[in-house]
């Protein structure tokens, strides 16, 4: 028998999993070390800029620890925080609630309600463009891609007719992140409608993104899909990452909606795989309560964010060779760029050595075939944003 130690090789379908968000920071890495003064656009986290977690949130979570919460919390949530935020969904119109369950983050409550509902080889419909961790959940669960594409023309709103196209008997779910991510667009209420009237006709869930819900621009209206339609089967998700600036905190909730018979397998399934992880983050989740009753600090959040956004599609569109849909939520804006498609990710990547600004390739989100974009994150500062922007002006002309 040999004693040669054997290569441990992983599961192929990793290698289906991409994340550019922060893979491009790969690329960020050489033109650090080449010297490069780097403006980072490319994360949407709020607090490595001039923004700070409301101190209800802190004095909840270090109160918390001080009282020895720190142990395993109920599989689905302590039950102070299951009530605010069934209390806070109903206060924004959305009845019928089936279950409410606490998660590390969106990001694994997203992962357990498609782990409760897809089996391997069927697929769930994500926006494209749109958040990375789909695609990547597709992967990990060996479901098959099958992205449906926002409409640039139409301030980036779902479409319709490609999303009744795409819907398949293997199809279990559509996914709408609104505000969305990448493009900062905010879906109307008809358009909406439209997604849960196609949903309900296919017998398929609808899974509503609503992380950046609170954090609408100039007036925009964000209507929660579950507010729509008190029926129709609706998993929403929203956490305090975002709108209450507290990403690293890693909480997250899912807030499952609709009618109790057709709920009650799923939802089954749902609360299984929480029991199996035993519990997400414990103390944390004493901030709910307290950061859903107190909202004060988000009016100036808004506004900071709405001029920075003006700065952003401003000096964007600007530049000849760039066109910036103005977003109406979140913090994100995806100019498209007029560059060949099959050269963008190159293009980014030339971008980022020759000037220190990192952006991420428009691929890395998804789009629609023969179009080149690329997403920044306007965030940090108006000294860093104008800089930035500056230099991707430069950078443009010199290709042109």
């Amino acid at each position: 028998m040999s004693s040669e130690l054997q290569a441990i090789k992983p599961a192929r379908k990793v290698a289906s999993i991409k994340y550019a968000v922060r893979d491009i920071l790969t690329v960020a890495a050489e033109a650090k070390a080449a010297g490069r003064e780097m403006l980072y656009l490319n994360v949407g986290d709020p607090n490595i800029f001039d923004y700070e977690t409301p101190s209800v949130i802190i004095e909840a979570v270090t109160k918390a620890l001080h009282d020895n919460k720190n142990g395993y919390a109920p599989s689905d949530g302590i039950p102070a925080a299951l009530a605010a935020i069934r209390a806070d969904a109903e206060a924004k119109g959305i009845r019928n609630i089936q279950d409410v369950y606490i998660s590390n983050g969106c990001s694994e409550g997203i992962e357990i309600a498609l782990s409760a509902l897809c089996n391997e080889g069927e697929n769930i419909l994500t926006p494209s463009p749109g958040y990375p961790l789909y695609t990547a959940l597709v992967a990990k669960l060996s479901l098959e891609e099958n992205p449906y594409f926002l409409d640039e023309a139409n301030g980036w709103q779902p479409d319709l007719e490609d999303i009744a196209r795409r819907i398949n008997d293997k199809t279990r779910a559509i996914v709408v992140i609104n505000p969305n991510n990448p493009t900062g667009s905010v879906a109307s209420r008809e358009t909406l409608a439209g997604v849960i009237e196609l949903a309900k006709q296919h017998g398929i869930l609808v899974i509503a993104d609503e992380i950046y819900g609170e954090l609408t621009l100039d007036g925009a209206v964000h209507v929660p899909m579950a507010s729509i339609d008190h029926e129709a089967p609706i998993l929403t998700f929203d956490g305090l990452s975002k709108a209450y600036l507290g990403p690293g905190l890693r909480v997250g909730w899912g807030i499952l909606s609709g009618a109790a018979a057709v709920l009650k397998d799923y939802k089954g399934a749902i609360a299984q795989l929480c029991r199996a992880r035993l519990s997400s983050n414990h103390p944390e989740q004493y901030a709910i309560a307290p950061a859903l009753a107190d909202k004060s600090h988000l009016p100036a959040l808004r506004r900071k964010l709405s001029h920075r956004r003006d700065i952003t599609v401003e000096m964007l569109n600007a530049v000849d060779g760039i066109s910036c849909v103005p977003p109406l939520g979140a913090f994100y804006a995806f100019p498209s760029l007029d560059v060949d498609p099959a050269a963008e990710e190159s293009y980014i990547a030339d971008l980022i050595r020759a000037t220190g600004v990192v952006v991420v390739h428009g691929g890395g989100f998804g789009q629609r075939p023969g179009t080149a974009h690329f997403r920044v994150v306007f965030l940090p500062p108006e000294a860093t944003l104008r800089a930035a922007y500056t230099k991707i002006g430069e950078f443009v002309a010199s290709r042109r």
